[in-house]
């Protein structure tokens, strides 16, 4: 079809054969629901454009649902089966159809744009008409074919056994990046999935499941997953809270208040004593009435371990946004500036402190702990689809409504960590958060000693880590 017109019609006298066409290739379209599925939490407000019969848009349980396709005959199936959502007749590229006021004053989290990039008429016209459905904090979702199986696709239409496409935009992956950053999207992440779209028994799970997971193998996947961003153009002034989790660091407890500069509206530090031997909460109280000018809270952490002191603390604070400052200060107070800036700029959406860019004093940390830092970055990056080099800095900074939602998506990972890092990175990621990290000199301690065992923690580390995988990656 050389011409939009060509394009629709083609899909209102096909209308009739989609849904034999998908159940045909149920395995494929079923893989595709529960990728999208893991993506979107249900309940969301999801618009979906290209909806076709309304399958994929009704299998990711949208609180409220939107579908808009230009093929009237195929949205009356779509309104058939699925009345409980929302279906609009209408093109992506001309927004003339949004005048409905149910749909222009709507603000959706999730834009579904799910095999139809291939066949749109001016993509980046498409692309430019989508931030009128957006608010700051929407995730813009697509999946397209890789242009590598476009022999095997062609193949598959020949014989019969797929559905012919009227039209095939050649759109790498990197296209998509590039058509999306000119509109004023931020690509979060990226990955593929699926090896092979039909299903056979035992080979399905070991190949879409693990072997498309692989680095260079993963070239081979026949579906891009891209997720994106509107990219923000904001800088606001928020409330913050501190939280120091505190165990036998008496020596540090007044340094790292008087050491933070001012920013924000307002600043809390929140104090979490764990247990300390030292005399840390004595201090606490006494620094507590020395500053008095200082909005400061002390609490004794009910449970044991760093995670369980973050999360109290997290608790009882009342800021717009979350830090976490080890007391050690081994990274220093006057760093949280930068983290500040990053957040309130938009320039990301968790904030990870970078220890392993600038050198180093020369006690900070030990050559095992350097190598293990680096292991574990290169891995999460490929767990997570975002670029990390330094998993393990203390230092971590949030929004409390974006905690809000880890929190309660801990279920999935489950309550596993007791250092609190990957928990949050975890859940960071799994709600596709815009993860930016924040390069820090790492300082020695100048009280008290290290409480990290290298070998014991590492090893606990690890196994959290592949647990995780099968949670994030091999799904």
């Amino acid at each position: 079809m050389t011409s939009k017109e060509g394009i629709r019609e083609y899909f209102d006298k096909t209308a009739n054969r989609r849904t034999a066409w998908k159940e045909r290739n149920s395995f494929y379209h079923q893989s595709l629901e529960r990728y999208f599925s893991f993506i979107i939490p249900a309940g969301s407000r999801v618009l979906e454009f290209g909806c076709g019969t309304g399958d994929l848009l009704a299998a990711v349980k949208p609180g409220y649902g939107v579908g808009v396709d230009f093929s009237k005959a195929t949205l009356s199936l779509a309104t058939a089966r699925y009345p409980d959502l929302h279906f609009r007749e209408g093109d992506i590229e001309d927004s003339s159809w949004a005048d409905d006021p149910s749909i222009k004053e709507s603000k959706f989290d999730y834009i579904i744009l799910s095999d139809i990039l291939h066949i749109l008429w001016d993509v980046q016209k498409a692309l430019k008409q989508l931030h009128q459905f957006c608010h700051p904090w929407t995730r813009i979702i697509i999946s397209n074919y890789n242009f590598l199986w476009e022999p095997v696709l062609k193949l598959g239409e020949f014989a019969g056994v797929k559905q012919k496409s009227p039209n095939s935009n050649w759109l790498s992956h990197h296209d998509i990046f590039k058509l999306l950053e000119i509109e004023g999207f931020q690509v979060i992440s990226h990955y593929r999935k699926l090896l092979i779209p039909k299903y056979i028994p035992l080979l399905d799970t070991l190949i879409n499941r693990f072997l498309v997971n692989l680095p260079l193998v993963n070239v081979l996947g026949l579906t891009n997953f891209v997720i994106a961003r509107p990219f923000p153009m904001r800088k606001e002034e928020y409330t913050v809270s501190i939280i120091i989790p505190a165990r036998n660091e008496k020596g540090n407890i007044q340094n790292a208040i008087l050491m933070t500069p001012a920013f924000g509206k307002s600043q809390e530090f929140i104090f979490v004593e764990g247990h300390s031997s030292d005399g840390t909460w004595e201090e606490m109280e006494r620094v507590k009435k020395t500053l008095d000018g200082k909005n400061i809270i002390i609490l004794k952490q009910s449970g044991k371990g760093k995670g369980n002191a973050v999360r109290e603390g997290f608790e009882v604070a009342s800021g717009d946004v979350l830090m976490i400052l080890d007391a050690d200060l081994t990274t220093p107070p006057g760093e949280l500036l930068k983290f500040y800036n990053a957040l309130a700029e938009g320039r990301g959406e968790f904030i990870n402190g970078c220890r392993l860019v600038y050198p180093m004093e020369k006690e900070a940390m030990r050559f095992l702990n350097l190598i293990a830092n680096k292991f574990f970055g290169w891995f999460f990056s490929y767990l997570l689809g975002q670029r990390l080099k330094d998993t393990l800095c203390g230092t971590k900074v949030l929004f409390k409504s974006d905690y809000e939602k880890i929190k309660t998506n801990r279920a999935y990972f489950g309550d596993f960590d007791p250092f609190g890092d990957f928990d949050l990175l975890f859940g960071a990621a799994k709600l596709n958060l815009k993860i930016t990290e924040v390069l820090v000199r790492y300082k020695e301690r100048t009280y008290g000693s290290t409480q990290i065992s290298r070998f014991r923690h590492g090893w606990l580390l690890l196994k959290m880590s592949m647990f995780a995988a099968g949670k994030i990656k091999f799904i």
